[in-house]
């Protein structure tokens, strides 16, 4: 049989999936996945249109029509946001299964419109230059663009701790998660999990008013980001020569702090941060008038306008190898699926139409020696007959295995 040719990109001309000669992508998930991310890291968010901005403006009308101080009404409200966009993902992408360049596209452009990493590291670096300019002003005037507390009275050291602590937490948010999201559920998982994020960012609060109608968002968001906050702490670790630290200063800030943190995730992004960069996170923050006290995170000094740009660097960092792995990841799952979908169904019903063309030969052959067995006059004929049959299907038998192991390779 013809052999598909290789490309070294991935993609390959031939038989298979799609008609002779049309040029297909063998890992569409993995490639629209990196390429979002790549996109995201050089276009940055888009300016008009944003999907997840359009998610946030619908989300908002529907809560202002269905507000209760009640935790039903509030799961009633995430479900009734999650579903929909969950579902026209899984939509879009069995209507792409057996397109795969156009599925990653459409992967790729998911991919970039749920990938915040561009515009938290601009935020992030806006701030920087702001304190670095001694103008405090406008570092407390932009710090709203990234956490929720107060700006009001903070010095040059309470703006950077909150600057860092929310490039680590969003790392996690906006970067790790939905690329692992998109490795193990491809669309559905993409958009899911920015429905719940958003949600989180717009209710998750443990104040009067979102304290209960919140709380089912805000659960959702903890077990959605278990995992992506873990890989992010140990990426911080692993990464941490990139921002000049130390992994193993990183990995004792995260073993020894993470957990203390109110947050179940955010703790271990913040800790391994902290560790990495040798400073010290946490302390008291200001919430709508309400001070938290958070426990110290890591045992250094008190961070500065500089830190930030190695906060940035780190983000990046982590961001890059996060990406490899759920590419890596989204590669075995599309290689399963495709083993389990494309060539093992083919075997079980029969092989190749060679194999099948095989077992009609050796058909027609037993049943030509059964009519030379009933009229022919001796028995040597009918012998010679049967013995002919016998070979013919011999024969067909091999032929139809090594067609179906090609078919399989």
């Amino acid at each position: 049989m013809a052999r598909a040719s290789r490309r070294e990109d991935g993609c390959r001309r031939g038989p298979g999936h799609a008609r002779p000669g049309r040029l297909t992508c063998r890992w569409p998930a993995a490639g629209g996945i990196v390429a979002g991310v790549a996109a995201d890291a050089l276009l940055g968010d888009p300016r008009r249109g944003h999907p997840v901005a359009m998610f946030g403006r619908a989300a908002q009308a529907l809560q202002d029509g269905v507000y209760a101080d009640s935790r039903l009404r509030g799961l009633m409200y995430a479900v009734g946001c999650v579903l929909p966009v969950t579902g026209s993902a899984a939509l879009a992408e069995q209507l792409f299964r057996r397109r795969p360049l156009a599925r990653l596209a459409l992967t790729a452009a998911t991919t970039w419109a749920v990938t915040g990493a561009a515009s938290l590291a601009a935020e992030a670096e806006r701030i920087r230059a702001a304190l670095a300019a001694g103008d405090l002003a406008a570092a407390r005037a932009a710090l709203p663009s990234l956490c929720g507390r107060d700006p009001g009275g903070l010095d040059e050291a309470e703006i950077a701790r909150a600057v860092i602590e929310s490039v680590a937490e969003n790392t996690s948010d906006a970067a790790v998660a939905p690329a692992l999201w998109g490795a193990v559920a491809g669309l559905p998982g993409l958009a899911a999990y920015r429905a719940v994020n958003t949600l989180d960012s717009m209710v998750g609060y443990r104040s009067r008013r979102y304290a209960r109608f919140g709380w089912a968002s805000a659960r959702l968001d903890d077990v959605a980001n278990w995992g992506p906050a873990r890989l992010t702490g140990l990426l911080a670790v692993a990464c941490a020569p990139a921002a000049g630290g130390s992994p193993g200063q990183a990995w004792r800030a995260m073993r020894a702090c993470g957990r203390c943190h109110p947050s179940p995730n955010a703790g271990r992004c913040e800790a391994a941060f902290a560790g990495a960069l040798g400073v010290r996170l946490g302390g008291a923050n200001a919430y709508d008038g309400v001070t938290e006290h958070r426990p110290w995170l890591g045992d250094g000094r008190a961070p500065g306008a500089a830190d930030i740009a190695r906060a940035v660097r780190l983000s990046r960092a982590v961001t890059a190898a996060a990406t490899g792995i759920a590419a890596l990841l989204s590669m075995i799952t599309e290689q399963k699926a495709g083993s389990s979908t494309t060539f093992f169904p083919r075997s079980w019903k029969g092989g190749s139409r060679l194999a099948e063309s095989g077992r009609a030969a050796a058909t027609a052959g037993e049943a030509t020696a059964g009519e030379a067995t009933a009229g022919a006059a001796t028995a040597g004929a009918a012998t010679a007959g049967a013995a002919t049959a016998g070979e013919a299907t011999a024969g067909a038998a091999p032929a139809g295995e090594a067609t179906a192991g090609e078919e399989r390779r």
